[in-house]
């Protein structure tokens, strides 16, 4: 029995690995459903990202029941709160990569593999104001000769940036919350759009 079960198994990645070697050298492997192989363009990325972001959508409008009308009015106040949370999250990554990432790994941002900045497989966002007053604020931290005014400075820059972020993150909320029913509100919550 247990040599059958062996056998049986054998054949079965046998079979997986003439499969996998057939696709490819036809150039790419075998598509199932919507799964499909790396992107081969930033074109191809781009339209998958588009893919995405319209199924999200979709399934959110289901979600909450919403109109065509409703959902005109609801979708860009969603974008805006979506937007102003990514704001208010920005800089923090650096900054524990600060605390944390220059030990024994020669310059600032460096990984094991020696990628000197994570930011660049983005380079199509654009920085947030966090992002920008803490990229200035690590880079005195990383300059021995910084001077205490010049860190006062920008640390005082990236508070005022965070709070400006916090306050357009509520802002956006309000909105939402001015257009949406009782049961939307809450399915916003529970999505973390809403507090």
């Amino acid at each position: 029995m247990w040599k059958r079960t062996i056998v049986m198994g054998l054949a079965a990645a046998v079979m997986a690995m003439v499969g996998t070697s057939i696709a490819l050298a036809q150039g790419g492997p075998p598509e199932r459903g919507d799964r499909r192989g790396p992107p081969r363009s930033p074109e191809e990325m781009r339209q998958r990202m588009e893919e995405f972001r319209q199924r999200m959508s979709d399934r959110m409008r289901e979600q909450l029941g919403a109109s065509e009308e409703e959902w005109k009015v609801l979708e860009p106040r969603i974008e805006k709160v979506r937007q102003a949370q990514r704001a208010t999250r920005g800089g923090g990554s650096r900054m524990m990569r600060g605390m944390f990432g220059n030990r024994g790994r020669g310059t600032r941002g460096d990984d094991r593999r020696g990628n000197d900045d994570r930011r660049s497989d983005r380079p199509e966002q654009e920085q947030s104001q966090i992002e920008q007053k803490a990229e200035a604020l690590q880079s005195l931290l990383d300059d021995e000769n910084a001077s205490p005014a010049s860190i006062k400075a920008a640390l005082d820059a990236y508070r005022k940036a965070r709070t400006q972020a916090q306050q357009d993150l509520e802002t956006a909320q309000k909105s939402l919350r001015e257009v949406c029913s009782m049961k939307q509100e809450a399915r916003f919550v529970l999505m973390g759009l809403l507090n």
